[in-house]
């Protein structure tokens, strides 16, 4: 006798099918085609009771069948290429590849996941009713670029890019660069950036990795846990990595509990670097008594000027009246390191409308603006802090390398005793601002491994040690004439060179690719942060950014054949 369980539980029995398949015409309706034999019947047939009809009358033998064997049969039928002889067109893939692509863009610009629907689909079917027809705007309006729809397809490109990224660093020849940063967003939740670095085609690609929120505290041992968690996933290792380089924080370079000091436990090897650009910062903020008194006093104005709404107003229009060249002082921040010297320029641009309007406001700082010292100084910090915006400026962007950097670096550093000089026989040359208020260490390594990255075949071999053992290739490698035509080639570029000589050469090009590939500065997570900022609003609050930040900040563009297939 059976049990009660069998009772009340039946075994499934197989579900079955029709044998129909539903394909699209031109004109952008669905009609069903049967797969046995290929009659294709009108729209109003696609209800289960005409299928059945059919499937009884003209195909007996194949009544019961499950559907499991029609997809079967489907598969065959597909690879029989009678679609185009029918006149119909592949089932949906063009209204696919479209969704994904513009899907695509709409991450690249940042937008709102909304804006398919409420922006994009109506002006494209405005458009195409007006310029090719209606029929043209009916098989438009196909394309589902809903909220959710977005979402989804934004997610699978995401995951289909980070595929491709993790595949591309594990097949890297040399070691791996990280970059990292943590910052908070909108919503007071704080957000771990990494990107990386590393040869991919015989070149050096910079590629984003990841953006995850750290759930509680932002210690060193939580940066670690998420990335370890996303290594955990992508089966990767921290053998993999040959340099970080972080923006300073402790809990990023601490010596005892820092991040640094955890990674090096697991891999000693990592070579840690510090964002020259926050070292310079820090550095900026060891000034002498006098000209620390004056930023801070540029700093008080400041905010009572633009702090207040009222004040604010009344300044640009005093300014608007007497024809100043601007109408607006700049905020300082210590974040932003570029913005110190914007705000000591605008402020000596303006030093004569800021002492009138603090004198008719009756501000205790007017009486600063007044004092010659003061507009000395002043005169002082904002044409020293320019000088070293356009060095900070100079060493941001992408590719840029550590070469590149020390060498912007020493050449500012050699310019130094200078421009002392000239102080000194009262030329102000380098100093306008300073000039019209008066008349109204890196390491010998390094500089060595730099000279012979850059100019292989103009460097003296005798300037290696006897008891490096590169030097044996290297002698090797200059007198090769194929390598010396290669570099002298019109449009090489060096770390294309180095990544090229990776097989032939495999000592001096991983030694070339340890001075190459590790990051410079945070300039990627400065971006990146700027790209969260624009993403994630207060109107997005919620969003959870790391799919979309992915797609919109990735250099490697999703294949979306495989998405569609």
């Amino acid at each position: 006798m059976p049990s009660s369980q069998s009772r009340d539980h039946p075994k499934p029995r197989p579900t079955v099918g029709f044998g129909f398949t539903c394909l699209t015409e031109r004109d952008g309706i669905d009609r069903p085609q049967c797969m046995l034999c290929n009659l294709v019947m009108s729209n109003g047939n696609l209800k289960p009771s005409g299928l059945k009809e059919h499937l009884e009358s003209k195909h007996k033998d194949h009544v019961g069948t499950s559907i499991e064997a029609f997809k079967l049969k489907r598969v065959r039928y597909d690879q029989k290429a009678t679609l185009s002889s029918y006149g119909f067109s592949a089932p949906r893939k063009p209204l696919l590849e479209a969704s994904y692509k513009v899907s695509y863009m709409i991450a690249r610009e940042k937008k709102p996941h909304t804006i398919g629907e409420t922006l994009v689909k109506p002006c494209a079917l405005e458009m195409a009713k007006i310029v090719l027809g209606e029929d043209a705007a009916k098989k438009l309006s196909q394309v589902s670029v809903s909220n959710d729809t977005v979402h989804q397809r934004i997610k699978d490109m995401s995951q289909n890019i980070i595929t491709q990224v993790v595949s591309e660093i594990k097949q890297s020849p040399a070691k791996i660069s990280m970059q990292i940063d943590e910052s908070t967003d909108v919503s007071n939740h704080s957000q771990l950036l990494v990107f990386v670095r590393y040869v991919h085609e015989k070149n050096i690609k910079e590629e984003f990795l990841f953006c995850e929120r750290l759930e509680t505290t932002t210690k060193a041992v939580d940066v670690f846990k998420l990335i370890q968690s996303f290594f955990d996933r992508h089966e990767l290792a921290w053998d993999l990595i040959g340099s970080i380089c972080t923006d300073g924080a402790p809990a990023l370079i601490g010596k005892i509990s820092g991040f640094v000091a955890i990674v090096k436990e697991k891999a000693p090897h990592v070579l840690t670097t510090h964002c020259v650009l926050h070292r310079q910062a820090l550095a900026s903020k060891t000034l002498p008594k006098i000209l620390k008194e004056a930023m801070g006093i540029v700093v008080q104005t400041v905010n009572f000027i633009r702090g207040r709404a009222l004040n604010q107003r009344l300044f640009k229009k005093f300014c608007d009246e007497i024809g100043a060249e601007h109408g607006v002082l700049l905020y300082h921040t210590e974040v932003r390191w570029l913005s110190r010297g914007s705000v000591l320029t605008r402020v000596v641009e303006l030093q004569d409308e800021i002492l009138e309007f603090l004198k008719h406001q009756q501000s205790p700082l007017a009486k600063h603006f007044e004092d010659e010292h003061f507009i000395v100084s002043l005169g002082y910090l904002a044409d020293i802090f320019s000088l070293l915006n356009d060095l900070n400026t100079s060493m941001q962007g992408r590719d840029v390398d550590i070469i590149q950097a020390r060498g912007k670096v020493v050449a500012f550093t050699r310019k130094l005793p200078i421009w002392c000089r000239r102080v000194e026989s009262g030329n102000l040359a380098n100093f306008p601002n300073l000039d019209n208020i008066l008349t109204k260490d890196d390491t010998n390594d390094l500089c060595m491994e730099s000279v012979w990255i850059q100019n292989p075949f103009s460097f003296d071999v005798s300037r290696l040690s006897d008891n490096d053992l590169a030097k044996d290739d290297f002698i090797e490698f200059q007198e090769d004439p194929r390598k010396k035509a290669d570099f002298e080639r019109a449009g090489m570029d060096v770390k294309q060179f180095w990544c090229e000589q990776i097989s032939a050469y495999p000592s001096l090009a991983m030694r070339a690719m340890n001075v190459l590939v590790p990051f410079t500065t945070t300039y990627l997570c400065e971006i990146g942060f700027s790209a969260l900022l624009n993403m994630k609003s207060k109107w997005r609050n919620r969003l959870d950014v790391s799919d979309d930040m992915r797609v919109a900040l990735s250099a490697t563009v999703p294949r979306f054949d495989v998405l569609i297939a």
